[in-house]
């Protein structure tokens, strides 16, 4: 069966084609638009579709439209509710869902040749549980999706067996752990349904000590379910303009916010397992990018393995829909599934572009030697990422050694300055460094620094002593793990800063002119696009 999925009506619109199971590829929309998120989540957006992405996937496999068996929309305006109705105050809501009834007929306008009637609704936290649970490595397991909202819903608990999915409990809205960190990062000055992570990293500069009051209002129910709804922001702490300096009281209210939220998580979690039994759980929604709330459950819920699907946002249910479709589908092997070039393509952009460049003998050693040097290297290699993770395809890296160079970063990039960076290391090493989730090939959970290397690599470690972690597998990376490998042997250490290839506000670097463009807009010393080097004091000589 060749599938192809499709999500757009909220945010981050995104396409994935599915065939005979496997996973072909994979891409966000604001790859191709340069915009980031794709689009804005309000109503007057919902009609605009991944064009860009869902052609790229169908010309990647060789198909036409025509040749689909089956278009999966990861929304079902069928089971959708009035907003009022549901407690939520989104008075164009109507115009939203009636762009959803109309999606097969805009879809056959933008796929010529696809008939209507093979677009297929997936309910929507559906297709985000069919993105974690048959896309893990443990396909039968039990999965939990949290997220803003869905149509009528903003949680799913359930369990796979044999391919089928059995729902044990859903939260009906307004009750939602993701519009309630959404609201917290509108009062705190970020942008809503942007950046969540902003507040989550924030909130290691505070204290809960709001924590009683958000327990009053934010808890898990008993019955599977929660109620976070209803909480008055200003209350606790004043709201804080977008050029404001953050203060104590923002940083508190954060700390509480993320609490409460890993003790709820945490008790969903333990409700599923008494439910559902099994030693694995599989994460979907925009919730489980919350990393820090991710490696408390690892560590202290009932799961031996829990497996977090690498683009959990809305993005992911591209990919959840069409495998809901699917006939048996294989799992994940990687989050490697958007664009890549061939080397005499990468050639011809250099040569296009008119810029100094070498081929040199190894680029690994090349970047190692760069890195070690304390260069900054923009690293451009092997097909784009599916989901928000830079992990070691579309790269910015440094020396973590260098306590500098956590800000010498987030000033390249634009950055505010409480915001981490992430280290990269091999996964054979990882134990060595850090203690937690191991492996953690997709950057979904926060370790803790072992004392004994704080000192050696400052620059990723956070103000609380973790770090978000990527391993990289020599298996599936042999040529991050040769980077890898080349600056321990110059270093002694085994590890390299990884945060992604683009600055501030824009999506990650996608195709070589995005590469050449953030090279060249920002004071980066090597760009590493496929086996050429282009060094900045040359090209800007």
């Amino acid at each position: 069966m060749r599938i192809l999925g499709i999500n757009a009506l909220f945010h981050d619109p995104a396409a994935a084609l599915v065939v005979d199971g496997v996973t072909v590829a994979a891409a966000e929309e604001e790859r191709f638009s340069r915009r980031k998120h794709g689009k804005r989540p309000v109503p007057f957006s919902a009609w605009e579709l991944p064009e860009r992405a869902a052609r790229w996937c169908l010309a990647r496999a060789g198909i036409r439209a025509a040749e689909l068996d089956a278009v999966a929309y990861s929304f079902d305006p069928g089971l959708a509710r009035p907003a009022a109705d549901m407690g939520l105050f989104d008075p164009w809501d109507p115009l939203r869902l009636e762009y959803a009834r109309r999606a097969p007929g805009f879809l056959a306008e933008t796929l010529p040749g696809l008939d209507p009637e093979k677009v297929v609704f997936v309910p929507h936290h559906v297709a985000h549980a069919a993105s974690a649970g048959p896309a893990s490595p443990h396909p039968d397991s039990a999965v939990l999706v949290l997220d803003g909202r869905g149509e009528a819903a903003s949680h799913l608990a359930g369990r796979y067996e044999g391919g089928e999915l059995h729902t044990l409990a859903q939260q009906t809205l307004p009750h939602s752990l993701g519009l309630l960190y959404e609201e917290l990062t509108e009062h705190l000055g970020f942008l809503r349904s942007s950046d969540e992570y902003k507040v989550m990293a924030l909130a290691s500069y505070g204290k809960p000590r709001f924590l009683p009051q958000m327990r009053q209002l934010v808890h898990a129910t008993g019955d599977g379910g929660f109620t976070a709804h209803g909480v008055d922001w200003a209350a606790l702490a004043p709201a804080r303009a977008g050029d404001e300096e953050w203060n104590q009281d923002h940083a508190d209210l954060a700390a509480s916010t993320q609490a409460v939220l890993e003790e709820t998580l945490l008790e969903l979690a333990q409700w599923l397992h008494a439910a559902a039994g099994g030693d694995s759980l599989a994460m979907a929604g925009g919730v489980a990018l919350n990393c820090v709330a991710n490696s408390r459950l690892a560590r202290l819920g009932p799961y031996r393995n829990v497996w977090v699907q690498p683009a959990a946002g809305d993005a992911g249910t591209a990919l959840g829909a069409a495998l809901h479709l699917a006939r048996d589908p294989v799992p994940m092997r990687g989050a490697d599934l958007g664009r890549g070039w061939s080397d005499d393509e990468i050639r011809h952009w250099l040569d296009e572009a008119a810029v100094p460049y070498e081929r040199p003998d190894d680029i690994a050693e090349t970047v190692a030697g760069e890195l070690a040097r304390d260069g900054v290297v923009a690293w451009f290699q092997g097909r784009s990422e599916f989901g928000p993770r830079a992990l070691g395809h579309r790269s910015l890296m440094a020396h973590p050694g260098r306590a500098g160079n956590l800000e010498r970063l987030n000033r390249v990039k634009g950055r505010e300055e409480f915001r981490p960076v992430a280290p990269m290391v091999l996964a054979d090493r990882a134990a060595d460094l850090f203690d937690g989730p191991l492996p953690s090939p997709y950057m979904l959970f926060v370790h803790d620094v072992r004392r004994d290397w704080r000192a050696r690599i400052p620059a990723v470690v956070h103000v609380d002593g973790t770090a978000r972690v990527q391993t990289v597998d020599e298996g599936r990376e042999p040529l991050v793990a040769r980077m890898l490998a080349a600056f321990e042997r110059r270093t002694g250490i085994p590890v390299v800063v990884n945060t992604s290839l683009n600055t501030a506000g824009r999506p990650m670097a996608d195709d070589p002119r995005d590469a050449l463009e953030c090279f060249g807009s920002a004071p980066v010393d090597l760009l590493a696009i496929g086996p050429f080097a282009v060094r900045r004091g040359r090209a800007f000589a």
